[in-house]
């Protein structure tokens, strides 16, 4: 893809990093509420090194690992006596702000505030230890306009935000058919609206938007309003598998209490594990979280095809992720960035490795 517009890259990425962006699994709680359930501890429970693990994570299916992993109390068990202090975001930027204050110390989140936060700080504020999630994106259309991609063309199609993940990928799609659009306007070949995901629905009913590329639960609830799903994102990936969601922790956190990490990390994988040999009861978990989270639950006719098209694994991907970056630089919405050492994935391979699975690849971006 040819880069878009060089002399807006800077004024781009300015804003970029201002903006609420929705990121990659835009959820639909607040900003930052100290909200989650609290699993209760023994007494009698060993304490890590730390006393509390502040965690954070989106009220979104994309971020069931650690929904489920809270709610099942699989995360706390391996704990012990350290408590998890979870708080939910619905923005990604707020989330990295949160972590370089202190107000949380492990996250979950979507690769472009990854990228972002760490860029930003100049690879000193975070590492990504693992993966939680990929795939749950799809493009989704008005059938009475739109019957094959090619239809697309002289359309008006949302994606969540200027610059976010799904945004990116939906540039880069169209560069790949030949189409031109301005990356910064969304004006071109086809026309490409930043929606919030929260009133999409409403765009999409009104007309004012013929489609849209999105993260789940959003695409599923277009579809229940008539759109047909015409391109699942994981389709154009390598082994139809992109990173949606990582986990994070803070640099200094993991310096500091590696076995508090580690325990986390050992909560995620079992969780993950359990979630994959019980989708039906992890699907209703997962939905019980949000539905105590925000207060609504998902219908299963939007649930049931948004939890099928998410994978939830703990490997990072780390290669789409350094191809996501890739797309975003050619785009013209980020200068290149250097993302070596963005990785630490040795305390994830540990407990991989105890668990008898197969050890994950950084993709040469690792600390080592």
């Amino acid at each position: 893809m040819s880069a878009a517009r060089p002399l807006t890259i800077l004024r781009t990425v300015a804003a970029l990093a201002a903006l609420p962006l929705l990121l990659t699994a835009c959820g639909y709680g607040s900003d930052a509420e100290d909200d989650a359930p609290r699993a209760e501890v023994a007494a009698d429970a060993k304490k890590l090194s730390a006393s509390e693990v502040k965690i954070g994570y989106f009220p979104n299916l994309t971020h069931a690992t650690a929904l489920v992993g809270v709610q099942e109390g699989l995360l706390q068990k391996e704990l012990g006596g350290t408590k998890i202090k979870a708080s939910t975001f619905n923005a990604g930027p707020s989330e990295i702000e949160a972590l370089n204050a202190g107000s949380i110390d492990i996250g979950w989140i979507g690769p472009s505030p990854s990228i972002n936060g760490y860029t930003k700080s100049g690879g000193k504020n975070l590492r990504i230890i693992s993966g939680s999630a990929s795939g749950g994106v799809k493009l989704v259309v008005n059938p009475d306009k739109i019957k094959t991609l090619d239809d697309l063309k002289g359309k008006k199609i949302a994606t969540p935000q200027l610059g976010n993940t799904q945004d990116v990928a939906f540039l880069h799609w169209i560069a790949e058919k030949g189409w031109k659009v301005d990356a910064q306007s969304g004006k071109g070949d086809v026309s490409v609206v930043r929606t919030d995901n929260k009133i999409t629905p409403d765009a999409y009913k009104s007309g004012s938007v013929d489609g849209a590329w999105v993260p789940e639960p959003t695409a599923s609830k277009l579809v229940a309003e008539g759109a047909k799903v015409l391109l699942d994102e994981s389709g154009i990936w390598p082994d139809k598998k992109f990173v949606i969601t990582n986990i994070i922790v803070s640099q200094e956190f993991l310096k500091e209490h590696p076995d508090v990490v580690e325990a986390v990390l050992r909560g995620s994988v079992k969780t993950n594990a359990w979630i994959n040999a019980n989708p039906d009861e992890a699907k209703a978990s997962a939905n019980k979280a949000l539905e105590k989270l925000s207060g609504k639950a998902l219908p299963d006719e939007v649930l049931d095809p948004a939890w099928e098209s998410i994978t939830f694994l703990d490997d990072p991907l780390a290669s789409t992720l350094d191809a996501q970056a890739a797309h975003a630089v050619s785009a013209g919405l980020l200068e290149k960035p250097d993302l070596k050492g963005i990785y630490d994935l040795e305390p994830l391979n540990k407990v991989l490795k105890a668990e008898g699975k197969a050890e994950v690849d950084d993709a040469g971006l690792g600390v080592s």
